[in-house]
């Protein structure tokens, strides 16, 4: 329900209690983790009631599924005309949705999430999806601009790129570095393009000017 909407007999909501109660399930998922956030902690942290969380959000998931989504904002796409330069900035899209995550949270969550359908549909359309649809652009146009094989498939690339990313942040074992994100890029490119060098030689070159110029 929009935070304008007046719930049925009831007063409308009020926005500054709705953002109060989500900073304070960040700060508690920080602080505790998932398992341990307790609703009636999140109302007194936000200097409301357990009821009135509960009248916002009917459960823990879909709280912390609110929360998280709005620590992940908005995910810019760039759009360089250079595919490894805008694969390189897009994957690590990826990288830092998740890195902006409180640590603990999304294996609980999301295995807190999967018996249930819609909750289950929920985290993946807030949490992973975005991330995986501002790749998926590059993706496109890169095909567009026949950098990329006119066969390939996009949902397989996006799997393999995406993959390394998903675990880490799952299991929280470690930090994907850019390091890393650069020798994935390259390992599927050298499949998935048309011609490789190529596009290394336009990196190259487009890097060298911005040094030249910058």
């Amino acid at each position: 329900m929009p935070p304008s909407e007046t719930p049925r007999g009831g007063r409308p909501r009020n926005p500054e209690i709705d953002a109060a109660v989500l900073d304070a399930t960040l700060a508690l998922l920080d602080e505790v983790g998932y398992n341990h956030l307790s609703i009636e902690e999140v109302g007194r942290r936000a200097g409301t009631t357990k009821p009135a969380v509960y009248r916002r959000w009917p459960n823990r998931q879909r709280l912390v599924l609110a929360a998280l989504t709005r620590q992940l904002g908005e995910l810019p796409v760039p759009d360089t005309g250079c595919t490894l330069c805008d694969l390189g900035e897009g994957v690590l899209v990826y990288v830092t949705a998740f890195q902006r995550m409180p640590p603990d949270v999304l294996g609980p969550l999301l295995a807190d999430c999967a018996a249930d359908a819609d909750l289950r549909a929920a985290f993946m359309s807030t949490l992973f999806l975005p991330p995986r649809a501002a790749v998926r652009t590059l993706l496109e146009r890169a095909r567009e601009r026949g950098d990329l094989r006119a066969d390939l498939d996009l949902e397989l690339t996006l799997d393999l790129l995406g993959s390394l990313v998903h675990y880490r942040a799952l299991f929280g074992h470690a930090q994907v570095t850019e390091a890393e994100v650069e020798q994935a890029i390259e390992t599927v490119l050298r499949g998935a393009a048309t011609d490789y060098p190529a596009l290394v030689e336009h990196s190259l070159a487009l890097e060298a000017a911005h040094h030249l110029h910058g």
